[in-house]
C-alpha cells in the first residue's frame, strides 16, 4: 500500500499547535506503517537538518513538491495525478482538489496499467474556532478556513476530530454524518525527555526568560485576540490591587492576530514592569519554563483540544482554564470545579488567587492531572491514525 502524507508544517523550526501536530503524528507513524511505501511530501526548499536528522524506514521517502503558491492546491494535486496514491493523509485541515478519492483521480486509475488498491483521503479538523470567534481572525481568514475545511469534509472518507466537541461542530455547523468522523486525541511530549540531549540548567532557563527571582503565572500559546490575553490581564491587575500578589505574569508565544491591542494594553497598565513578553519559547525551554510556574493560565474563548492544559498537568503545575468548548472534555472530570467563565476577569483572579492561597486545593489538583494526562500520548494517536489509513 502507497500512502502520501502532507508534511509541509512539519519540520519548520517554529512549531505550534497544528505544526506540533504533524510533526508528532508523522513521527510516531514511523512504527506503525514502517511497512508501508509512505512518501512525505514537503516544500521545495525544506529540505534542511531537521529533516535530514528525521530517520525514515526504509521504505519511506521525502519529495519535494516545487510550487511556490497554491502548494497544495496545484502543487499535491498535480503530484496526485501523475504519482498517484492509494491513500493521501492531511494532519492540518486542508484537501487538495484532486485527491485519491476524488472522481478525477478515479477516471485516471482507470486508465493507468497500475492500478490503485483503495481510494482514501484522511483529513483532521483541529477545531472551528473561526465561527465562534469571528473577530478574532480577519475576514480573509474567516473566509478561507471556512470554505477550506467544508470542503476538506465534502472530499474526504474519514475525518478525524482532535476532540468530541469538535466533532459535535462539524456535524452541528457543517452538516458533516457522524459517521464519516472518528475522534482521536492529540498526544504530549516534551523534547528534553529525549535522554541522549543534555538538559540545560534549569536556572539559565529561567534568567534566559527574566524569571529566576521571581514567582510567575503563566500563559503559554499564540498572543492574540482569542486566547482571551486582555482579560487575563486585567485579572492580573485585579490580584496586584486587591491581594498585592508578589508573582509576575510570564506570557509566553508568538505573536498573533490582535496582538498590537494587547500590547497596547500592557504599555497603560499600572502594572507593565510585572507583566513580561516572552516571545515563542523553544521547544528545550518549555518543560523548565512549564514546571516552575506557581499557576498555568489557560482561559481562552475557545479550543479545539487545548494541548497546553495536557502539557502543564504533566508536571503537576495547577491550571485555571475555562469552562467552554473542549476543554471540560479534556481537563478530566476531576478538574472541572475550578473551570472558569473566561469572559469573568474578577472570576479568574479569584481562582487564581484560591490557588495560591491554599495549599490544600493545590495539591488536591496535581494527582488527578497526573492521572489525566495518561489518555494522552502520541503512540496512541498514531495507531489509530494508522488504524484509518490502512482500513
Amino acid at each position: 500500500m502507497k500512502i502520501g502524507i502532507d508534511a509541509s508544517r512539519a519540520f519548520i523550526k517554529k512549531r505550534t499547535g497544528i505544526e506540533e501536530y504533524s510533526y508528532q503524528v508523522i513521527r510516531h507513524l514511523k512504527n506503525e506503517l514502517a511497512d508501508c511505501e509512505v512518501i512525505l511530501y514537503v516544500r521545495a526548499g525544506e529540505i534542511n537538518e531537521r529533516v535530514k536528522k528525521f530517520q525514515l524506514p526504509e521504505k519511506w521517502k521525502i519529495k519535494e513538491i516545487k510550487m511556490p503558491r497554491f502548494w497544495t492546491q496545484i502543487g499535491l494535486s498535480r503530484e496526485m495525478i501523475f504519482h498517484p496514491v492509494d491513500a493521501l493523509f492531511i494532519p492540518a485541515h486542508t484537501v487538495p482538489i484532486i485527491h485519491p478519492s476524488g472522481w478525477l483521480m478515479r477516471a485516471v486509475n482507470f486508465f493507468k496499467k497500475e492500478k490503485i488498491k483503495k481510494f482514501k483521503t484522511v483529513v483532521t479538523i483541529h477545531g472551528l474556532e473561526y465561527e465562534f470567534l469571528p473577530k478574532a481572525y480577519s475576514l480573509w481568514e474567516r473566509f478561507y478556513m471556512r470554505t477550506v475545511i467544508k470542503k476538506s469534509c465534502h472530499w474526504a472518507d474519514k475525518i478525524i476530530s482532535v476532540s468530541k466537541n469538535t466533532k459535535k461542530d462539524l456535524v452541528k455547523l457543517y452538516n458533516v454524518p457522524a459517521r464519516k468522523i472518528k475522534v482521536i486525541y492529540e498526544g504530549f511530549s516534551f523534547v528534553d525527555e529525549k535522554p541522549r540531549r543534555k538538559k540545560k540548567n534549569p536556572r539559565n532557563v529561567l534568567k534566559k526568560y527574566q524569571m529566576d527571582k521571581d514567582k510567575y503565572l503563566l500563559f503559554l500559546g499564540r498572543i492574540e485576540e482569542r486566547k482571551n490575553l486582555l482579560r487575563i490581564i486585567q485579572s492580573f491587575e485585579i490580584l496586584k490591587k486587591e491581594h498585592q500578589l508578589p508573582h509576575k505574569l510570564l506570557l509566553a508565544g508568538g505573536l498573533g492576530y490582535g496582538y498590537n491591542n494587547i500590547v497596547k494594553y500592557i504599555e497603560a497598565s499600572e502594572y507593565k514592569k510585572d507583566i513580561y513578553l516572552a516571545g515563542f519559547i523553544e521547544d528545550e525551554d518549555k518543560r523548565e519554563i512549564l514546571k516552575n510556574a506557581d499557576v498555568f493560565l489557560f482561559p481562552t474563548l475557545y479550543e479545539g483540544f487545548g494541548l497546553p492544559i495536557i502539557e502543564a498537568q504533566s508536571l503537576g503545575v495547577p491550571i485555571v482554564a475555562s469552562n467552554n468548548s473542549s476543554i471540560p472534555e479534556i481537563i478530566g472530570n476531576d478538574m472541572k470545579t475550578l473551570l472558569v467563565d473566561p469572559k469573568e476577569p474578577k472570576e479568574i483572579a479569584d481562582t487564581i488567587y484560591k490557588i495560591l492561597s491554599d495549599k490544600k486545593i493545590r495539591a488536591r489538583l496535581v494527582n488527578p492531572g497526573l492521572k489525566n494526562v495518561k489518555r494522552f500520548s502520541w503512540e496512541n494517536c498514531a495507531k489509530e491514525i494508522a488504524e484509518v489509513l490502512v482500513k
